[in-house]
């Protein structure tokens, strides 16, 4: 059973002062977890230095997850307290004599020196891994997706959840694992190869991520629910961070076994994982991977109430976020509510005390809490403690922490026992503060990166591949490429360049020819047309003369990832009359490239110069001429309107005279028909009186005869008038339909005309000046042929 952790004494909270009553800490205690808070200089790192140096003493492995490089500080263990060793760690300017005796005496202090470093150094192994990179032992985490030995198949579903967030993180894809296509396609195609007892890497998932050997996803098919435009999408994704030369380094150096980071064979292992030289995204995948392969590794250990094995995280933030859910947050949730069970313990340091979801973590049964830089701090850690602490008095405790000094700290368990003020003790290891990426190779004590890779892979097969035997070089060509010009980039074609079949490449080949990669934009402009378009090409040449010919650019749409900026391992060089190792043989080709384009490269637009149009250069000649028509009737409207205004003024004259007329014809034929009234009763009455009357003399009734012809006279004279005015009503009603017939014509005309300025289209050849050819690359290209 392991013994105590001696991790300092007891301190008076009012006087400062060590009291001498040693506190040590029971292991067991971390089962339920710890949460260590305190700003920076507090002496948190401190403090996690030295319980993981007690837990290491007591053969209790640790994994380390480290974002900001101190926990490097683990290796640098120097037995003999010399300068010697202090030397090369110590700051710039500072007296690595005065560091040793400092770090003697700081040990003395506390009944510690050089044979306690010793007795720890051979307890345990720090191993500093670093993965993405080759500073320290590489780590391989995804160049092979194994399936897990495991049965449980809980585990093995998180483990998967953990993955494909890690791997969608990378891609800068946040996802759902319940509700986005992209998490359920990935988690189902690597679920579907480890339930085979297949692993995978990531080159296979990329090519299944296009074609999945499945087609229903839960109980819709395939492409309903996520369409094959949207999986390549994702593929180009995934396959961008494939491609990548910076990503391989993922793919290198020691295998992710949980085994071997937390071994106890030769001593327990000390397993720092440096996360300090990788983005946010790269560390969330890092700590999302690794965790869900402990949750994994630990669900297959038996059950134990003794600390078994022990996880540190030295800064959690950004990880358990009280309002977010990064990748990280549910492996790590998972470890605190059943590590418990498998004696795997976590701890868990920040210095930003806001930011942790105290909901989440309330379990935690062991609280290390030092000064804290704000009251913010100050009041949202006693949120935290409330919700953990039983009956303990939060505002009391609160109260101590506010007065503490440095590296002390107040040890609060929720095991019902008091609260303890304390200060740790001094660290065996050197505190040399965070170390670089450049630094760890340096580190005492470290393996050989490629021995721990070389041991790790002892069960690969002991012949040679063909792939890795030294390529054969033919009599014109040589094994190394030959010297080009200062300022001109070499590149390398990728064999997977989808254009390489234009250009006669092979991509099986180790044969590489010398070529030109060009990217050029061109300019066209033109005022009359209100043209300024600019279009960007790509063109290939191979197999360069001593003379450059530039007759012989291929177009392609080559893009950076198809040229490499690393040379293949295995590749011989065919050897070329192009004196490319002169800057004159690249200037002679970039000026024969502008002259061939300013010769050859032009733009066809539609022109109506009656209507002062001019297509653009992505415009269709349908919409073109439907917009020739378009404003073509616009100016006829505009013309009509003009026209007709001016009609519709005589129009408007005519109507009146008719109007007028119409009035005066209703009047004329009311005054008529009283006349004819009038004749028809006075003439009947006079000629019948006059012949009825009795004796009249002729003359009289010759008079009456008289009068009645006078008056039938004058009513056949309004009649006439009558006439008169319908005649005139006629006329202007002619004039009115000669003046409507003239505005008919004149529109047929006006439209007929616009019609045809409207056909009038014709083409226009829209040149380059030489200024308005722009070279934006110039590369010597190597392809395999």
């Amino acid at each position: 059973m392991a013994e105590d952790l001696f991790l300092g004494e007891t301190v008076d909270p009012e006087a400062h002062e060590r009291t001498g009553d040693r506190l040590d800490y029971d292991p067991s205690d971390l089962t339920t977890h710890g949460v260590i808070v305190g700003m920076t200089g507090s002496g948190k790192t401190g403090l996690g230095v030295v319980l993981l140096e007690e837990a290491l003493r007591n053969g209790i492995p640790t994994l380390v997850l480290d974002p900001k490089g101190d926990m490097t500080n683990l290796a640098l263990r120097f037995p003999g307290l010399s300068a010697d060793e202090f030397g090369p760690w110590v700051p710039e300017g500072s007296d690595a004599a005065e560091t040793a005796t400092m770090w003697k005496d700081g040990l003395a202090s506390w009944g510690l020196d050089g044979s306690h470093v010793e007795g720890l150094a051979g307890a345990s192994n720090v191993t500093v891994y670093t993965p993405g990179s080759s500073a320290g032992v590489p780590l391989n985490l995804i160049g092979s997706l194994a399936a897990p030995s495991s049965d449980d198949e809980e585990a093995i579903n998180d483990e998967i959840e953990g993955l494909v967030s890690g791997l969608l993180s990378m891609v800068g894809i946040t996802a759902d694992p319940l509700s986005s296509p992209e998490h359920i396609l990935l988690t189902n195609l690597v679920a579907r190869a480890w339930s085979e007892g297949r692993s995978l890497d990531l080159g296979q998932l990329v090519q299944q991520i296009q074609d999945p050997p499945i087609r229903k996803l839960g109980v819709l098919e395939l492409d309903s629910f996520y369409p094959a435009k949207d999986r390549t999408k994702l593929a180009m994704k995934m396959n961008g961070l494939l491609a990548s030369p910076s990503f391989a380094a993922w793919a290198e150096g020691v295998p992710l076994d949980m085994d071997a980071l937390l071994s106890t064979d030769n001593g327990a292992a000390c397993s720092v994982v440096y996360l300090a030289h990788l983005s946010e995204e790269e560390r969330q995948f890092v700590v999302t991977l690794l965790l869900s392969k402990l949750v994994t590794w630990m669900r297959g250990q038996s059950g134990t109430p003794n600390l078994r094995a022990l996880v540190y995280m030295d800064e959690v933030f950004g990880y358990v976020p009280p309002s977010a859910a990064p990748p990280a947050k549910k492996p790590i949730l998972t470890i605190l509510k059943q590590a418990r069970a498998f004696g795997v313990g976590m701890v868990l340091s920040t210095q930003n005390p806001v930011d942790l979801d105290y909901k989440a973590i309330s379990n935690a049964g062991t609280w290390m809490i030092g000064r804290l830089q704000t009251e913010r701090d100050v009041g949202r850690l006693k949120d935290g403690l409330e919700n953990s602490s039983g009956d303990v008095d939060v505002d009391a405790l609160t109260g101590t922490i506010s007065g503490l000094g440095k590296r002390e700290f107040v040890l609060h368990t929720t095991k019902g026992k008091a609260p303890k003020v304390f200060t740790t003790r001094w660290a065996m290891d050197y505190l040399a503060g965070p170390l670089t990426k450049d630094q760890l190779g340096d580190l005492p004590g470290q393996p050989d990166a490629s021995a721990v890779e070389a041991a790790a892979t002892s069960d690969a097969a002991a012949t040679v591949p063909a792939a890795d035997r030294p390529v054969e070089v033919a009599d014109d060509e040589i094994a190394a490429p030959p010297e080009v010009a200062d300022s001109i980039s070499v590149r390398w074609i990728d064999p997977a360049a989808p254009w390489l079949a234009d250009v006669d490449g092979n991509p099986e080949s180790t044969s590489y020819q010398a070529g030109i990669a060009a990217r050029v934009e061109l300019l066209f402009d033109d005022t009359k047309a209100d043209l300024r378009h600019s279009d960007e090409f790509e063109f290939v040449t191979v197999g360069l003369g001593e003379t450059f010919d530039a007759d012989e650019l291929i177009a392609v749409d080559y893009d950076d990832r198809d040229l490499r900026d690393a040379a293949p391992d295995r590749a011989a060089y065919r050897l070329t009359d192009a004196k490319i190792g002169t800057k004159t043989y690249f200037n002679n080709a970039e000026k024969a490239i502008k002259d061939k384009l300013y010769t050859d490269q032009t733009i066809t637009l539609q022109a109506n110069k009656a209507l002062k149009l001019y297509s653009r250069p992505d415009e269709a000649e349908a919409d073109f001429a439907a917009r020739c028509e378009k404003a073509a009737d616009d100016k006829a409207d505009e013309e009509a309107a003009k026209l007709r205004k001016k009609l519709e003024s005589k129009m408007s004259t005519v109507q009146k005279a008719i109007d007028r007329e119409e009035i005066r014809i209703r009047e004329l034929e009311a005054k008529a028909s009283d006349s004819k009234q009038h004749e028809l009763i006075s003439g009947a009455g006079d000629l019948l009186g006059s012949l009825l009357g009795g004796k009249k003399s002729a003359k009289s009734i010759l008079g009456k005869v008289k009068g009645v012809s006078s008056r039938r006279k004058q009513s056949s004279a309004a009649a006439d008038r009558v006439e008169a005015a319908l005649a005139k009503v006629e006329q202007k009603e002619m004039e009115l339909g000669d003046l409507e017939a003239e505005l008919a014509d004149a529109i047929a005309d006006i439209t007929a005309e616009w019609d045809a300025a409207a056909a009038e289209v014709e083409e226009l050849e829209v040149g380059l000046e030489k200024s308005d050819i722009t070279l934006k690359q110039l590369s010597l290209i190597w392809v395999p042929r």
